[in-house]
């Protein structure tokens, strides 16, 4: 009798240790739901921020291009830039949608594998784009803002007087997409590649994915 006794209150303590752990799991998992929750914050305020600019240089361009119907260099550059904050509006949404299907509740493998396709975006789309891109876009910025002062001036068209222009634009578009690749090879040779990833990255998802090895480590303990 004395033993029964024993392995029912063996059976007892098991599963009051078992509910416990399950309990304390629970209660760790919230708690790092809670932080990822935090370290993704300034990614959504970020992100949101460049939606707004790229709706600002959206309709800037619109507006630039739509005053200047019949003087295709100066609506070259409206759509130019019309274009440009268009990307920078699409891209951040994409990335903010990808934040939002995280499940914080989901498996530790599964919200990591999220994570990844968010890292691949930035560092694989987004990065390479407005690297090539926001190398060059100060071009038709530049020449919008010359062209508002020459219509004040009575000037509109102002670029028949600048043959050499053309030429300039090349050469400068040249050069600062040569600085960007001429970077790139420099930081990839000084072995300089993972840390330009991380940046592209951004701190937030780099907070996370330590955050989520941690669990990670929890869970196999």
């Amino acid at each position: 009798m004395e033993l029964d006794e024993m392995k029912l209150a063996w059976q007892t303590l098991g599963r009051q240790l078992e509910r416990q752990n399950a309990l304390s799991e629970q209660l760790f998992r919230q708690g790092q739901a809670d932080r990822l929750r935090r370290h993704l914050r300034p990614l959504v305020w970020g992100q949101s921020l460049q939606i707004a600019l790229g709706i600002v240089l959206m309709l800037w361009g619109i507006s630039f291009w739509s005053t200047h119907v019949g003087l295709w260099q100066a609506m070259a550059c409206g759509i130019a830039m019309q274009a440009f904050g268009t990307l920078a509006l699409i891209f951040p949404a994409r990335l903010l949608s990808m934040q939002q299907g995280l499940d914080y509740a989901a498996p530790v493998l599964a919200i990591q594998r999220r994570l990844a396709q968010m890292r691949a975006w930035r560092v694989k789309v987004e990065a390479p784009v407005f690297a090539v891109l926001g190398s060059v876009i100060w071009i038709p910025a530049m020449l919008m803002l010359i062209q508002y002062s020459c219509d004040r001036a009575g000037v509109p068209r102002w670029w028949d007087k600048a043959p050499g222009l053309t030429l300039w634009m090349l050469l400068s578009g040249a050069v600062s997409l040569g600085l960007v690749a001429l970077a790139y090879v420099v930081l990839r040779r000084f072995g300089r590649r993972r840390w330009l990833e991380n940046n592209f990255a951004g701190s937030s998802i780099m907070k996370v994915e330590a955050a989520l090895a941690e669990i990670a480590r929890f869970e196999h303990e």
